[in-house]
């Protein structure tokens, strides 16, 4: 039994195969190798990692200031490994920040305001393999962390996210401010309608998201991270009535922020990327939004880290859960690995064509638009077999 873009295979239905790997699309860290610390990346070594696995991997950075530099030069030679077929399972290379409204478990060293030549570096990284760089839609916002160090005349948002997109690199939205919903909801669609305006050189989605529902204004209670939480947590659920949540009337429910990304993506107009590890999330929180969004405009995320080591900080484990936490007890990144999510989706019930889409085939769409997927002779892809993946090719 074949699992193709447009099939509907129920889960429990029998074995199968997809012509596709899954794409862990935000992941910080594989092995012992901190990602952020490309200087040491051993680039064949990642790609042997990512083979054994049996994904995709889009390696997710953290950039400071007087790295910049260095990082178009790794980029580069990123560039010619790939060219050269070196590297076929790392799929493209993306960056967390570093224009970052509210950096949460951002270290606070990757978090600065470009100039105007240092957006150009960034965006020269684009016909390199800089598939995306997470940006805050309301950095330039009175709220914002990095509001007071602004100069004056500071490049507007549709001048950054169209600098970016014209040469290639999606922003991923994410990181807001709590300060005014309503005005982070309206850079939201600032930044889709410049990205949309712009001179794409590419195929697939132009604009992405950070974690949905992580670091932004929010109505509800969106995680249950500690026993106390965990107790309460069915009786929150339930308040919420989320079968009423609907997405004419999301921005009173949710909050405008996750409202105005839902409705995008619901439209075709971003990915919206969302993990499924329980704890970032909710499960049944996270169901719901990818019920209203639709399976086919969202992308399961890990933010996944293998190691205590992240873009310079130690990070430690809380044993209430399985996230990894800065010093300052802010959530940094989790643990739990795709195949180990990909079950947790199951568990919930999601039909297997939609977690192959969360999964996968969003993924190739958006960033990958030039491999078919239905080829008669797949290159590689997956065997299903009672629940457990089997990655060939």
């Amino acid at each position: 039994m074949s699992v193709s873009d447009s099939a509907s295979t129920d889960a429990g239905s029998g074995d199968y195969f997809v012509p596709s790997l899954p794409v862990e699309v935000h992941c910080h860290g594989l092995g012992n190798v901190d990602f952020s610390d490309f200087g040491r990346m051993d680039l064949k070594e990642l790609d042997e990692a990512a083979r054994a696995e049996g994904i995709i991997c889009i390696p997710t950075l953290y950039l400071r200031q007087e790295r910049l530099d260095g990082f178009v030069g790794f980029m580069g030679e990123f560039s010619r490994m790939r060219a050269d077929g070196e590297l076929p399972h790392i799929g493209a290379i993306a960056l967390e920040g570093p224009l970052v409204a509210s950096f949460g478990g951002t270290p606070a060293s990757s978090v600065w305001a470009p100039s105007r030549a240092e957006w150009e570096k960034l965006a020269s990284c684009g016909p390199l393999g800089l598939a995306y760089l997470m940006v805050s839609p309301d950095a330039l916002t009175p709220g914002s962390y990095l509001a007071p160090a602004l100069p004056a005349g500071y490049p507007d948002l549709e001048w950054i996210v169209t600098t970016l997109v014209e040469r290639g690199v999606r922003p991923a939205l994410g990181h807001f401010t709590r300060e005014d919903p309503q005005l982070g909801a309206d850079c939201v669609e600032t930044a889709i309608s410049a990205a949309e305006a712009a001179d794409f050189p590419g195929r697939g989605v132009r604009v992405i998201t950070d974690h949905l529902f992580n670091e932004m204004p929010l109505l509800v209670r969106h995680a249950f991270r500690t026993s106390r939480a965990k107790a309460e947590r069915d009786a929150v659920i339930a308040s919420y009535d989320l079968p009423s949540w609907s997405l004419a009337d999301l921005h009173e429910q949710v909050g405008p922020v996750p409202a105005a990304i839902i409705r995008a993506a619901h439209a075709g107009r971003i990915t919206a990327c969302l993990n499924f590890d329980g704890e970032h999330v909710d499960f049944a929180i996270a169901k719901r939004a990818v019920e209203l969004a639709g399976p086919s405009n969202m992308m399961l995320m890990t933010d996944r880290s293998d190691t205590p080591d992240l873009g310079g900080q130690h990070l430690h484990r809380d044993a209430e859960n399985s996230l990894w936490y800065q010093h300052e007890g802010v959530v940094a990144a989790g643990t739990q690995p795709i195949d180990q999510q990909i079950a947790n989706v199951r568990a919930l019930g999601v039909p297997e064509a939609d977690i192959w889409h969360l999964i996968s085939f969003t993924a190739y769409r958006t960033f990958f638009p030039e491999v078919d997927l239905l080829a008669r002779e797949p290159q590689r892809g997956c065997f299903v077999l009672d629940g457990k993946r089997i990655a060939v090719g």
